[in-house]
């Protein structure tokens, strides 16, 4: 049998896989996408209010950094799309999978960080700039909890539920 007709746990061949993993990917990055977005366009339109001739250095330094990775968030969240449409139909959906994966992660990372400009930039400009810092480092924080800390222990979670099934037997006499 070849390897793209090798039957997996789930009694799907290798590229019935790849085809579902990137549909599930795909669907992620829409909901991620809408958001990038938006933020990307809130960013854009804060150059062109009456305030942001206010702004201090540091300020315009933050603004641009963030901008620049809101730009860089979404470049890594359309690749995938990008990747898909010019390898479509080569046989090069498992590639276009892992990488698409790869790529997804690192947006994640970077609207992570886009994030926490974002919230530190507007609460700089608000509150003050130790605000501004407190209020980024927690949204920093918050992500990395809920986007990796929190996948981690689910999966140890779900790794030791798994075990212990294994272990049992299958009339619950265990």
């Amino acid at each position: 049998m070849a390897e793209e007709n090798s039957r997996t746990p789930r009694e799907e061949t290798t590229l019935e896989r790849a085809d579902r993993n990137f549909g599930e990917l795909l669907q992620e990055l829409r909901i991620i996408q809408t958001g990038v977005q938006i933020l990307f366009a809130f960013l854009l339109t804060l150059a062109f209010t009456a305030r942001f001739s206010t702004l201090d250095t540091a300020q315009r330094t933050m603004y641009i950094t963030t901008l620049l990775l809101a730009v860089l968030a979404a470049a890594l969240f359309t690749t995938p799309a990008a990747l898909h449409r010019t390898l479509f139909q080569r046989g090069a959906k498992p590639e276009i999978v892992m990488i698409s994966s790869r790529l997804a992660g690192a947006g994640m990372s970077v609207l992570m960080l886009t994030l926490t400009g974002s919230v530190l930039l507007v609460v700089d400009v608000v509150l003050g700039r130790v605000e501004g810092v407190i209020a980024g480092s927690a949204t920093l924080l918050v992500c990395g909890g809920l986007w990796v800390v929190l996948p981690q222990f689910v999966r140890r979670h779900a790794a030791r539920f798994e075990a212990r099934a294994v272990s049992e037997p299958p009339d619950g006499s265990g």
